[in-house]
């Protein structure tokens, strides 16, 4: 039985997606490979259960995108936590990386919710571009894996101006009146 999508990714290949999940789960990627496996009618559902409602949610509709089914089960329970809380975020809304933290309970370990964050296996289903700096500027955006940090950063931008967000991408230092 399926349990879940336990990836999505967005600005990588198909190639690059299929070798991260063959590193997670080297017996359950095969079914990624159209023709050259069998049918798996639980996988299949997930998957278009998930095209469909982050469609809807890029139209401006998550009222589905919050009932697709995660399975988180082989992340780190650390993750497992920041993910949680970053799922709660409703549309529209940001959380501070700090803010997450006191939200389960770690205060001060802002620094480690940024690494979780930039971990998460299934990209936009658990929103964490809605995840912003303590000074409210963007911060960062998903692991380097994904991309440059300028277009990670794009992107963000991007997904919050949907959600209608509009924040600076840094705070620009003073020079101390030089």
């Amino acid at each position: 039985m399926d349990s879940g999508v336990v990836a999505a990714a967005m600005l990588t290949s198909r190639e690059a997606f299929t070798e991260g999940l063959a590193g997670r789960f080297d017996a359950r990627v095969a079914w990624l490979d159209a023709g050259n496996a069998p049918a798996r009618p639980g996988a299949d559902s997930h998957v278009r259960a998930a095209a469909a409602a982050i469609a809807l949610a890029l139209e401006g509709d998550d009222g589905s995108i919050v009932t697709i089914t995660i399975d988180l089960g082989d992340r780190p329970a650390w993750d497992q936590a920041v993910l949680g809380a970053v799922r709660a975020i409703p549309r529209g809304e940001v959380r501070s990386y700090g803010e997450i933290a006191r939200a389960i309970g770690r205060p001060g370990a802002a620094r480690a919710v940024g690494g979780a964050a930039g971990r998460n296996p299934v990209a936009f289903l658990i929103p964490c571009h809605r995840v912003v700096a303590g000074d409210g500027t963007l911060g960062g955006y998903g692991g380097g894996w994904w991309g440059d940090h300028e277009r990670l950063l794009d992107l963000k931008a991007d997904l919050l101006a949907r959600e209608g967000i509009t924040l600076p991408r840094s705070r620009s230092r003073g020079t101390g009146g030089r």
